[in-house]
Formats: structure tokens, C-alpha cells, sequence
């Protein structure tokens, strides 16, 4: 997600907002970037792969409504942000996002486990 009004052409790490807690990005939070700008920070995902992954909390994903960070109507069940319940990531997502967060070494980030 990207600030409101924000300068394209001189944007800053405040402009850039973790669609599911709404926080900027910065050192201490790292962030894995979705389809047309969506973003997911190292804490959401954090929270959004343990329910998903490790205690298969995931609800069922609404007809109506897609992952922000595919736009896909996949059949995975979703984690939905206590913080924004508008902001939903599907199971796929948030394992390929735990794979790329993981990979950049410098920012530190493990998925969690049981």
C-alpha cells in the first residue's frame, strides 16, 4: 500500500504501508511486495504464517473477495488481518512471501515454527 498523496516521484520508506497493520517500512521491517504494490511486512507475515501454516487457522476465503497479494480466487484458506479486516493473504501467499523474506539475508527474518 502506498501513503495517500504520496510524491511518485520522491517517495520515501514512510510512503510504502504494510497493507495489514498499516506500519512503514523501514530497517527493523521488512516487507515482501505483492501484485500491484500490495505489501506484507516481516511481522503480519510472521503472524499470518503460523496461523496458516503451523496451526491451520485459516478461514475460508469469501466468494467475493481475493488475496491482496495475488488477486487470485484460489480455494486457500485465508489469514485476515486483526487490524484491517479487509487485508487477506491465501495460504500460497504467505509461504512464497516466507521464502522470498527469507532469502534476503541482511534483513534476517525466519518463518516461524511450532
Amino acid at each position: 500500500m502506498h501513503r495517500p498523496g504520496m510524491n511518485e516521484e520522491n517517495a520515501t520508506p514512510q510512503d510504502f504501508l504494510c497493507d495489514f497493520c498499516e506500519a512503514c517500512w523501514g530497517e527493523d521491517r521488512p516487507m515482501v511486495e505483492g501484485h500491484r504494490g500490495s505489501l506484507i511486512c516481516g511481522r503480519c507475515l510472521t503472524l499470518a504464517f503460523d496461523a496458516l501454516w503451523n496451526r491451520g487457522q485459516g478461514v475460508p476465503r469469501p466468494e467475493t473477495e481475493v488475496c491482496i497479494m495475488c488477486l487470485s480466487p484460489n480455494d486457500d484458506p485465508v489469514w485476515i488481518s486483526p487490524a484491517r479486516d479487509t487485508a487477506r493473504i491465501c495460504k500460497r501467499c504467505a509461504k512464497q512471501s516466507a521464502v522470498m523474506l527469507e532469502r534476503d539475508k541482511d534483513c534476517g527474518w525466519k518463518r516461524p515454527m511450532l
